[in-house]
C-alpha cells in the first residue's frame, strides 16, 4: 500500500515520523527523489538470511579488495536506498556513490524491483535478490539491461552455488 500526501506534511504525520525516529523504527526508511519512504521492520527470517549471507560476502570482499557491508546508504541524503547488504569500494563512509553488488532480501511491499534503475544509475554491477521463503537466488545484471543471469560475475558463482553457500533459516520458520 502506498500513501501520498501532497503539499506540506500535516503535523500528525510529522509527529508520527518523529515517533518512528525516537523509537528507532526508521532505520530502513529511504528517500526516493525527495520522497520519504517509510519501511516496516522485516520478518525475523529476513535478518537471519542477511546473517546467513555474511560469510559469503566477507570472503568475496577479501578476494576482490573491497568492503562487505550490511545495510548501507547508497546515494546522497536527498535520494538514497538502503540495500540489505553489498560490496562497496571504500569502507567507513556514510554515503556510498556506488557498489559492485547490492543484495535485496524480499519482503512484502519492499519495492525491490522499483530500485533497479536507481542502482543501475549509481553504477552498481549486480543485484542479488534472495527469497528466504523459497531459498531462491536471482542475479540481475544491472548494467546489462536488468537481465537475469545464471551466475554472478562479481562473486564468480552460479545462483545454485550461491544458494548452497547461504546459511538459510530453517524451512517452515
Amino acid at each position: 500500500m502506498t500513501t501520498i500526501i501532497r503539499g506540506p506534511r500535516p503535523p500528525e504525520v510529522e509527529a508520527w515520523l518523529e515517533r518512528r525516529r525516537s523509537a528507532g523504527l526508521d532505520r530502513f526508511d529511504e528517500v526516493w527523489e525527495g520522497r520519504y519512504v517509510a519501511a516496516p521492520d522485516a520478518h525475523v527470517n529476513h535478518g537471519r538470511t542477511q546473517l546467513g549471507l555474511a560469510q559469503l560476502l566477507l570472503s568475496s570482499a577479501r578476494r576482490l579488495g573491497v568492503q562487505a557491508a550490511g545495510t548501507f546508504n547508497l546515494g546522497r541524503p536527498d535520494d538514497y536506498r538502503i540495500p540489505d547488504a553489498g560490496l562497496v569500494p571504500r569502507p567507513g563512509e556514510v554515503w556510498h556513490d556506488t557498489a559492485l553488488l547490492v543484495v535485496e532480501i524480499l519482503s512484502p511491499d519492499d519495492g525491490t524491483f522499483d530500485k533497479l534503475d536507481f542502482y543501475r544509475d549509481h553504477g552498481v554491477r549486480e543485484l542479488l535478490v534472495l527469497d528466504w521463503t523459497t531459498r531462491d537466488v536471482r542475479v540481475v545484471d544491472l548494467q546489462g539491461g536488468h537481465a537475469d543471469r545464471p551466475a554472478s560475475a562479481v562473486l564468480g558463482m552460479t545462483t545454485g552455488e550461491i544458494a548452497e553457500a547461504i546459511d538459510w533459516p530453517p524451512v517452515g520458520d
